[in-house]
């Protein structure tokens, strides 16, 4: 590998391309996600495109276990703060509600459009709607750029009111991009138009964390060194403060398939979410 000074920074953080199959993923998570909303739709227990902001995008389904929900998760997804939206996600909701867990999936506005800082707003007002439609604890977990979005809500600068703190349990950062300043590097970043500044503010490795936060930072252990690195990256930063980390490395999963366990109720990925 070459030097910090010459390493291709676009590469470190490309993974479709070390993927077998990369590029079929997108397509399978839409026909995975669209046959769980059809089964939500038919049993009554989803409803769709809520709205938590003024903006087209500004919108988050919820899914309604049977019976009264034990509390609230969220699920923040990916893709470089530049695409996907909520429809692509759907199925993740399946592990949670086995445990009667009500599940919210938003989407928010992308990059060039606004910025990061402006996306992670947009998310903490997308927990904070769901969460007057659901009484309980707050579980959150987001992949790759979702887990960066999550750790901002658990930073001393975090854009969650606090009343919706005191409810958060638990927050699982999956694959999560945590110091953005390499991203400075990167070809994305005229999509991204991040600087410094930004980029230093919205990095959880840089900041401190609130009291009481309970975190996994989880990674799946074939994925680029740059994912696994920046998963490791956090959860060393934040260890001796007032807060429990963790951290995952899951054998056997890749950037595009690690964020599977959330389908399946017994995965280990779905039990340290909810704290079971």
């Amino acid at each position: 590998m070459a030097d910090g000074f010459s390493r291709d920074w676009d590469d470190a953080y490309s993974n479709g391309p070390h993927i077998p199959g990369g590029a079929e993923y997108p397509a399978r998570w839409q026909a995975e996600a669209a046959a769980h909303r059809e089964t939500m739709r038919a049993t009554g227990r989803m409803r769709e495109g809520l709205a938590y902001g003024a903006g087209a995008r500004a919108r988050y389904d919820l899914f309604l276990p049977e019976g009264t929900p034990r509390g609230l998760a969220v699920f923040v997804h990916g893709g470089f703060w530049m695409r996907f939206d909520k429809s692509s996600w759907s199925h993740l909701a399946k592990g949670p509600l086995a445990h009667g867990f009500a599940v919210a999936v938003p989407s928010y506005d992308l990059c060039p459009q606004v910025r990061i800082g402006e996306i992670a707003r947009q998310v903490a007002a997308a927990i904070g709607a769901a969460a007057t439609e659901v009484s309980g604890s707050i579980h959150l977990a987001g992949h790759s750029a979702g887990g960066h979005l999550v750790t901002q809500m658990i930073v001393e600068a975090t854009p969650l009111a606090e009343a919706l703190r005191r409810r958060l349990r638990k927050v699982v950062s999956i694959s999560g991009l945590h110091d953005l300043r390499p991203l400075l590097k990167t070809a994305m970043n005229a999509t991204l138009r991040l600087d410094l500044a930004e980029a230093r503010a919205q990095s959880a490795a840089l900041q401190e964390p609130r009291p009481g936060v309970d975190l996994t930072c989880w990674v799946g252990a074939g994925e680029r060194p740059e994912f696994v690195r920046q998963n490791a990256l956090l959860a060393n930063v934040w260890t001796g403060f007032d807060v429990l980390v963790e951290r995952v490395e899951e054998a056997g999963r890749h950037h595009f398939d690690v964020v599977e366990g959330l389908a399946e109720p017994g995965h280990a990925l779905t039990g340290k979410l909810l704290g079971l």
